[in-house]
């Protein structure tokens, strides 16, 4: 079987050690309003018309730093990456991909108007997470069987 290209294995500890504080940040800034006062940016513009703008990048932080750290999570290697390993990451891909679509799906017909923003928000993160824990869920049945 060709080999998958996947991050070495020390990016998945970096990706455990990141999560920590982009989800903290990401549930401060979603649930509580919090906002970083060095991510706020000012833009003054005049070109005969007075124009200004702020903006504050917390939220922007929190969902890159959520994302490269979920991606580092699951596109890693494990200590021993053989084919069975392979086959396991392709099987919570796939799993993934169709519960995501089914959450998709239901979003869709019971959820509406700025609701259906938040929910869309959360479900970024929803192909991730579930292959992660997947995968994880697999990856421990096999070690238990001791196979």
């Amino acid at each position: 079987m060709k080999q998958i290209k996947l991050f070495p294995h020390s990016f998945q500890r970096i990706g455990w050690i990141l999560l920590a504080p982009f989800l903290a940040l990401g549930i401060a800034n979603m649930f509580f309003e919090y906002n970083a006062s060095w991510l706020q940016f000012k833009l003054v513009k005049s070109n005969g018309l007075e124009f200004f703008s702020s903006h504050n990048f917390t939220d922007e932080l929190a969902a890159v730093g959520l994302i490269i750290s979920l991606i580092f999570i699951a596109f890693s290697k494990e200590k021993i990456e053989d084919e069975a390993i392979q086959f396991f990451r392709l099987e919570a891909l796939q799993w993934a991909v169709y519960a995501n679509y089914l959450v998709l799906i239901i979003s869709i017909l019971v959820v509406y108007g700025s609701t259906f923003f938040q929910v869309m928000t959360y479900n970024m993160f929803t192909v991730l997470i579930i292959f992660i824990l997947r995968f994880r869920y697999i990856l421990f049945q096999y070690n238990k069987a001791g196979i």
